[in-house]
């Protein structure tokens, strides 16, 4: 990709900042992880970015080989953008940042979440440790989409569709199965207030919901 901002250093590191270092790159690629999008879709996503400056970001991503636009068939017949194979591995990187970043303080008290980044993060917060002895098909029924989460061996995985046999499945909205697996909701006022329903293994379910603590927040700086 053509850029004419570049730390001109010869470290991975830097060479990866000249690629997604611009202002809402990752964010983009973010907003892909779990399947193409239209730009509409996008925009919804990322309401704080300028649509020139998203055309923009997703231009300077495909111009890298991290994203790319094709034509749904027809009755669609619609533009969607979608990550490659290159741009899919930065959902390690994504995570990673995501981890390090719940330690953080909020923005402020009217911070929201894009859906796609509600679901990314039931992958930043998964704590194998919690997980150990428990291997489970869950699906997440979330208002039109659904969600195939598998805890096996430690490991965590989360996409979009529907599982074969779920061992329990958990209908709610996105922001209400977050609040309930971070403990800044109840089950059972979840489950009272029409908010959240359990079907299938209860106990897998609720072993389930508590895989996701939220993390100790980072230490404040210490001032000079």
């Amino acid at each position: 990709m053509k850029n004419t901002r570049t730390y001109g250093d010869a470290c991975g590191i830097a060479r990866a900042l000249d690629v997604v270092g611009e202002r809402w790159a990752l964010m983009t690629v973010r907003e892909l992880v779990l399947g193409p999008k239209r730009f509409t879709d996008l925009r919804n996503g990322l309401p704080h970015a300028s649509p020139n400056v998203l055309s923009q970001r997703l231009r300077e991503l495909e111009q890298a080989g991290l994203v790319r636009r094709r034509k749904l068939p027809p009755p669609a017949a619609s533009h969607v953008y979608e990550l490659t194979d290159r741009g899919l591995e930065l959902a390690p990187v994504l995570n990673s940042l995501g981890t390090w970043g719940a330690r953080l303080p909020l923005p402020g008290p009217d911070a929201s979440m894009s859906f796609d980044a509600h679901i990314l993060s039931f992958r930043t917060l998964f704590d194998p440790a919690l997980a150990d002895g428990f291997d489970a098909r869950v699906a997440l029924r979330l208002g039109e989409r659904t969600f195939r989460a598998e805890v096996a061996d430690g490991r965590f995985e989360i996409v979009e569709g529907e599982p074969a046999a779920p061992d329990a499945i958990i209908t709610s909205d996105a922001g209400t199965v977050l609040a309930v697996a971070h403990g800044r909701a109840s089950l059972a006022d979840a489950e009272g207030g029409g908010l959240l329903e359990i079907t299938g293994d209860r106990a897998v379910a609720e072993r389930f919901l508590g895989l996701f603590p939220l993390p100790e927040p980072a230490a404040p700086p210490v001032a000079a």
